[in-house]
C-alpha cells in the first residue's frame, strides 16, 4: 500500500546547497606539548607538595566529548604517580550511561577513556555518601569513590551550559555537585528546576568542596575547532572565585554558525559526545528551557541520526521537529530517560515526526515552514554541534557568503545526494 505521507511529501523540493567553510580564531596548544605544558603549570603552582607518598588519589572523569582528554588525564595520573601518590579516576557524569556502573565505564570507553590508555584503575560505582548539607539546608551527595581518596583532583572543561546561565556552568563547580554526586546527588541538585540551576550549582558545589579532600582543579577551555585552548590550574579555593572568568573566556571561544536564521536547521548527527543535551544550543539555538539563549534562530530543526558514542541515549531528539526511523531504532529507553527523569528536563526526549529516510525528514520540515518569502526556505545543515568548520547552505545564502570575513564557498551550487533508498550519502562527512 502507497504511503499517504510519501505521497505528501513527494514532491517537496529541496533547495540547492553549497559546502561553506566557516572560519575562527585557532590559537590552541598542540597535543604533543599538552603533557609538559600541563606538568610545567602544576609545578610553577606548587601542587605536588599536596600529595605525599601512599596517598591515593581520585581524578574524576566525565562524560563529555573534550579534545585529548585521555592524554590529559593520563598526565595527571603520571603526575600523582611521580609525587608517589596512588592515582585512580572516578566517573564523575551523574545519571548518564543510564545510571549503572557498567554504563557509566563504557560511556569513558566510548572517549577513549580506558584504564590502559590513561595508565591507572578506574572506580564507576554508583554508590554516594552524604557531603552535608548546604547554606540552603538541602541535602548534597557525594560519590562514594571520591570520598575514600585521601585527595581529589578535579579535571573538567569550562563552558557555556545549555540550558541556563551563571557565574559557573559546565566547568568545575558542577563537576563537583553534580558529575561527582552520581545519579543521587544530580538528582538533589535539580529538584529546583535550571531556574535555580546557577544557584545550585554554587551551593552544592561548594558543599562537596569543603567535604572532599580536593587538592587542585584543572579546568579546559577548547576553541572554536575543539581544540585544547587552555588549561588552567586552580587552587582548591581558588575554583569558585576564578572559574566565572574562565566561562566567560571559553563563551568568547565558542564556534558559531556564522549566518543568524534559517527556515530549515539539518543536523546530521547528535549525541551525548557532542553535548549534554545531545547537540548543542549554543550553537544550534534548540534550548529545551527559557533560561539560556543564544545561536542560530530556525524555524523547523531534523535530526537524522545518533551517534555511536551516545550508547543509544537519544537525548535532544526533543527538540527536532523530525527524524528518521534510523535514529528511532537506534534509541534505548532505558539509557535515555534515567538522564532526562533525574535533570527534569523531559521536553529533551520527546518524540518528533519519524519519517522512514534522510530525504522524508528535511521534506516534512521544509514544507511545514510558514511565511517563506520569494527567496524560498533557507537551509542550513551541520555534522554535528562541534564541527562547524564546513557546513552546507542552500544557494539563496550565496550573496551574503560573497564578501563575509568568515564564510567561504567551497563548492558550486548541488544537490544533496541521496542514495536510491532516500539517504544522505555523505552523512557527517562534509571535510
Amino acid at each position: 500500500m502507497e504511503s499517504i505521507v510519501s505521497g505528501l511529501l513527494e514532491a517537496v523540493p529541496i533547495p540547492r546547497v553549497a559546502r561553506v567553510r566557516q572560519r575562527f580564531p585557532d590559537e590552541h596548544i598542540p597535543a604533543d606539548r599538552l603533557p609538559e605544558h600541563i606538568l610545567a603549570l602544576l609545578a610553577k603552582k606548587g601542587v605536588a607538595a599536596g600529595i605525599r607518598p601512599g596517598m591515593k588519589i581520585a581524578i574524576t572523569a566525565g562524560s563529555r566529548g573534550i579534545r585529548n582528554i585521555p592524554l590529559i588525564l593520563g598526565t595527571l595520573v603520571r603526575f600523582v604517580r611521580d609525587c608517589g601518590g596512588e592515582p585512580y579516576l572516578v566517573a564523575a557524569m551523574g545519571s548518564h550511561g543510564g545510571a549503572t556502573s557498567q554504563g557509566q565505564r563504557e560511556v569513558l570507553a566510548g572517549l577513549g577513556i580506558t584504564e590502559e590508555t590513561v595508565g591507572c584503575p578506574i572506580r564507576s560505582g554508583m554508590e554516594v555518601v552524604p557531603a552535608g548539607r548546604n547554606a540552603e539546608g538541602a541535602q548534597v551527595y557525594m560519590s562514594r569513590d571520591a570520598a575514600q581518596a585521601d585527595g581529589v583532583i578535579v579535571c573538567n572543561r569550562i563552558k557555556p551550559h545549555t540550558c541556563f546561565r551563571g557565574p559557573c556552568e559546565s566547568g568545575l563547580m558542577k563537576m563537583m555537585a553534580i558529575g561527582l554526586g552520581k545519579q543521587v546527588g544530580a538528582d538533589w541538585c535539580h529538584k529546583e528546576g535550571f531556574q535555580n540551576m546557577a544557584k545550585n550549582v554554587r551551593l552544592f558545589g561548594s558543599t562537596v568542596l569543603e567535604a572532599l579532600p580536593v587538592l587542585f582543579g584543572v579546568g579546559i577551555l577548547e576553541n572554536a575547532y575543539d581544540r585544547t585552548a587552555e588549561v588552567v590550574v586552580l587552587d582548591r579555593e581558588e575554583i569558585p572565585e576564578k572559574e566565572p572568568d574562565y566561562l566567560k573566556k571559553a563563551m568568547g571561544l565558542l564556534p558559531r554558525i556564522h549566518v543568524p536564521e534559517c527556515e530549515v536547521l539539518v543536523v546530521d548527527t547528535i549525541g551525548k559526545n557532542f553535548s549534554g543535551g545531545g547537540m548543542d544550543a549554543n550553537i544550534t539555538g534548540t534550548f529545551v528551557t527559557p533560561y539560556a539563549s543564544g545561536g542560530l534562530r530556525s524555524q523547523r530543526v531534523a535530526v537524522l541520526d545518533l551517534s555511536p558514542e551516545s550508547h543509544h541515549n537519544g537525548t535532544g531528539c526533543g527538540m527536532a521537529h523530525a527524524t528518521t526511523r534510523r535514529f528511532f531504532d537506534k534509541m534505548d529507553w532505558e539509557q535515555t530517560y534515567p538522564n532526562v527523569i533525574t535533570s527534569t528536563v523531559i521536553e529533551n526526549v520527546r518524540i518528533p515526526m519519524v519519517l522512514k529516510n534522510d530525504r522524508e525528514a528535511i521534506q516534512v520540515c521544509l514544507r511545514t515552514c510558514t511565511g517563506v518569502g520569494p527567496q524560498g526556505p533557507r537551509l542550513v545543515r551541520i555534522a554535528n554541534s562541534m564541527e562547524l568548520t564546513h557546513i552546507y547552505l542552500s544557494e539563496n545564502y550565496l550573496p551574503q557568503i560573497a564578501g563575509h570575513p568568515y564564510l567561504e564557498q567551497e563548492t558550486e551550487v548541488m544537490e544533496l545526494p541521496f542514495d536510491q533508498a532516500g539517504n544522505l550519502t555523505d552523512l557527517g562527512r562534509f571535510g
